[in-house]
């Protein structure tokens, strides 16, 4: 009868062990401890103990033959590697960090974000509003959470808040809101630029006029070919900017202008253009002038008076592979570039800027852009003479584009000029680091230098185009040689070996 009884106890030790594991599992499925959930827990609990005492005498006699202490041995290390591995997995959780071997880091955040984030001074709350959880999202607003405590993310079923979804003027499920205060914007996508883009919006105080002048030829601002702005129209206005063309033929520049742009006048300034430039540049204002080669603005008096001169020539580069093409990676010490350790930019057809002398000493130049040691500027570019003739063509690195600054009281007047306007056009604003250097030069004369960033990049397409012989070819090789290959080896081993 005690041997009965003893068995019992151990079946009763071997239930109390499955009903703890079954309310937990319970527990764990439903999220919730409910009252059936704690009665297993217990139950289970009375059971092992009451079955550990009952069963004491034997079981310390278990632990006492050898082949038990070896399996506690085979335990004890068992659990050491399972304990070392959840503090690793604990370690890595807490203190999450991963290496971005992409070309173009797709899988980093950009500076751009990092600046913008990093400086917020209020709240920003990012609401997806969907039944179900956006994990990629999630998992790119916890890194965007790590840079600043300013900002919030919620997932917020709208059926269970639909106040909350009103306020928000929510209306469709999966909407993405962005919202600072009482400013809010909406997003179609969750991209990292429009995330950083929505931030900046919802969080710039002031909207500032970015105007363009379009009297003299110039590229349109609104213009979708090849030759027109539209591309950088689109990044300032998702940096909060506005844009307006004026014209300058019958008056002063608009006070409510931030930055004059005149970029790639194809005509000669009319002087009353020249008159309103300057006047607006005397009174503090902020300009960007973009001159392309084989063009005569007759803006000399004008930049003479900043320490510029535009070169009568045109830049050829050996360094591209189209040699027409000035490649830049040599940049001046300057906030505008100051990012831009391994940045290339490219410029069609430019032409030199110099900053000449004898300097006015109130004016504070510097260059921007150089050109690669294998550029030279040709004074006369003919047909396809582009060979370079010494004594006659300058021998690069050739500058194509000066900043220059002047006090005028409690006023800083800023002044850009560089020797192309086609590397702002359509057709090259998003090649290599163009699209950085236009809206940080405009960042820089509309003094938020907060915006000067390099911006997220898209992947690089890496398509190979084969022809036909080579189809065939790698076909033969992996269909019919290759395995063929495997085949005679192996047989010829089985020979050697037989």
């Amino acid at each position: 009868m005690k041997a009965d009884k003893q068995e019992i106890f151990k079946y009763a030790g071997w239930l109390g062990a499955a009903l703890l594991v079954g309310g937990y599992l319970r527990y764990l499925v439903r999220e919730e401890m409910g009252t059936f959930d704690k009665s297993l827990l217990m139950a289970g609990a009375v059971l092992l103990v009451l079955s550990l005492a009952l069963n004491f005498g034997e079981i310390m006699a278990l632990f006492g033959r050898r082949s038990t202490k070896l399996g506690a041995n085979t335990a004890v290390l068992t659990i050491a590697v399972l304990a070392i591995l959840g503090v690793i997995n604990f370690l890595g959780y807490r203190h999450h960090k991963r290496v971005d071997l992409t070309s173009e880091q797709l899988y980093s955040l950009s500076d751009q974000t990092r600046k913008a984030v990093t400086a917020l001074k209020q709240e920003v709350r990012v609401i997806k509003f969907d039944k179900a959880d956006d994990l990629p999202l999630r998992d790119q607003m916890a890194e965007f959470r790590d840079l600043s405590g300013k900002l919030k993310y919620d997932r917020i079923d709208p059926t269970e808040k639909p106040q909350l979804a009103r306020q928000y003027n929510v209306r469709a499920l999966g909407d993405l809101v962005v919202a600072s205060g009482e400013r809010i914007e909406h997003l179609t996508t969750a991209s990292e630029q429009d995330l950083t883009n929505a931030i900046l919006k919802v969080t710039r105080d002031k909207l500032k006029n970015i105007c363009f002048i379009e009297d003299h030829g110039e590229k349109p601002v609104s213009g979708n070919g090849q030759e027109g702005l539209a591309g950088v129209e689109r990044g300032l206005k998702s940096q909060n900017y506005t844009t307006k063309t004026v014209s300058l033929l019958t008056g002063d520049v608009p006070p409510d202008c931030d930055v004059l742009i005149s970029a790639g006048p194809k005509k000669a300034y009319a002087p009353q253009t020249i008159a309103a430039l300057s006047k607006y540049l005397n009174n503090g204002g902020k300009a960007l002038l973009l001159f392309d080669p084989d063009t005569d603005p007759q803006a000399t008096e004008l930049l003479t008076a900043w320490n510029i001169a535009l070169g009568n020539d045109t830049v050829i580069d050996r360094a591209s592979n189209s040699i027409s093409f000035g490649v830049v990676n040599n940049y001046g010490a300057h906030p505008i570039t100051k990012d831009f350790v391994k940045a290339i930019t490219i410029f069609p057809l430019a032409r030199s800027v110099k900053v000449i002398e004898p300097n006015k000493a109130e004016v504070v130049t510097t260059e921007l852009l150089k050109t690669s040691e294998r550029s030279y500027a040709k004074p006369a570019l003919k047909g396809d003479n582009i060979e370079f003739v010494a004594g006659t063509d300058t021998k690069g690195p050739i500058n194509i584009g000066v900043v220059a600054t002047r006090k005028f009281g409690e006023k800083e007047a800023r002044l850009v000029v560089i020797g192309d306007s086609d590397f702002a056009s359509n057709g090259y604003i998003g090649q290599y680091s163009n699209g950085d250097l236009m809206l940080n030069t405009i960042n820089y004369l509309a003094q938020d230098e907060d915006l000067i960033s390099i911006r997220p990049k898209s992947a690089t397409s890496r398509t190979i185009t084969l022809t036909e012989t080579q189809k065939n070819l790698i076909w033969l090789l992996t269909t019919i040689f290759l395995p063929a290959l495997v085949i005679i080896s192996g047989g010829y081993i089985w020979w050697k070996r037989r």
